[in-house]
């Protein structure tokens, strides 16, 4: 912060503070000493009419008390531009010293964790259960608090997996974060005619409703053009997140329309890296509870939860 806008804050706050204990001062006393107290002003206004009274003690000094209680507090906390306070308080310093303290308490449990394989951990109730938790402060936002998605975000307990959904997987996803990518290929397969045709083939790879005709004259461009991602059969490629069109799991909507509008202009995703924000010991614990989300002999336990 410049000197400039360290000094136009302390003088306002000062002058705010000043102004307050003013008005309370020259409120003291009856508003006019020339009409006796109880007497009726010449104020009127729908039918109410003020006396001459003054305010209340206990509301001054309650005002009072606020006004002290104000001084007391930019006297020992920050609050007057640079001026640092008595304490020397920051709200960064708290969260390092609650991050120490957490550290201090939950390390040697994460690390005991971290040791073992998430398969291992499975069965652990109480550490799939720290991994929930850390789910629903860092995860839920994007894929719900039921870790079943929505629109451009996966759903996470379905078993259909963009990259894999082996543990390890999972882990490097949360760990690493992904860009996905679905570049536009409208103009590259030959305008709206054929994209088309290629949306109704994109249909009959998973069995939905299509028109026949116009997927049977999509597929030779589909097998040309779109195999060289998604395979000849449309099931996709983990190793570089190509969705797998066979079933029916649909990441940005699976109507026709939507489908010509991805084959069209493409689709970007990104999935953050949380390496940083969480480091490895949490993002195991993490990882754990994706993985459980998605195993059926897990279902039970994650429904009591």
């Amino acid at each position: 912060m410049s000197d400039f806008w360290s000094i136009y804050i302390i003088l306002f706050v000062v002058i705010n503070i000043a102004g307050n204990a003013w008005i309370l001062f020259a409120l003291r006393k009856n508003p006019e000493e020339s009409v006796e107290e109880g007497e009726e002003l010449a104020h009127e206004f729908d039918g109410i009419r003020e006396l001459n009274n003054p305010l209340p003690r206990w509301w001054l000094w309650v005002f009072a008390g606020s006004i002290l209680y104000a001084i007391g507090y930019l006297i020992l906390y920050p609050g007057l531009g640079k001026y640092p306070g008595v304490l020397g308080w920051t709200s960064i310093g708290q969260f390092e010293e609650e991050m120490a303290q957490a550290e201090a308490r939950y390390g040697p449990l994460l690390k005991e964790y971290a040791a073992a394989s998430i398969p291992d951990l499975l069965d652990d109730k109480r550490a799939v259960a720290m991994g929930g938790r850390l789910f629903a402060n860092h995860c839920a936002a994007c894929h719900g608090s039921d870790a079943r998605g929505g629109k451009g975000y996966p759903n996470l307990t379905d078993g259909a997996w963009l990259y894999g959904g082996e543990p390890a997987t999972i882990e490097q996803t949360i760990l690493y974060g992904r860009n996905g990518m679905m570049p536009p290929m409208g103009a590259a397969i030959g305008g709206e005619e054929v994209v088309t045709k290629v949306a109704e083939y994109v249909l009959s790879l998973s069995g939905r409703e299509h028109d026949a005709e116009l997927a049977k004259l999509g597929e030779p461009t589909f097998k040309t053009i779109c195999a060289a991602c998604h395979g000849p059969e449309g099931k996709g490629n983990p190793m570089i997140g190509s969705a797998n069109l066979t079933d029916n799991t649909w990441l940005h909507g699976g109507s026709v329309e939507t489908i010509r509008e991805t084959i069209r202009h493409g689709r970007m995703s990104k999935m953050p890296a949380h390496i940083d924000l969480l480091g490895k010991e949490k993002v195991h614990l993490l990882a754990l509870y994706v993985y459980s989300l998605s195993q059926p002999e897990s279902s039970e336990s994650m429904e009591s939860r």
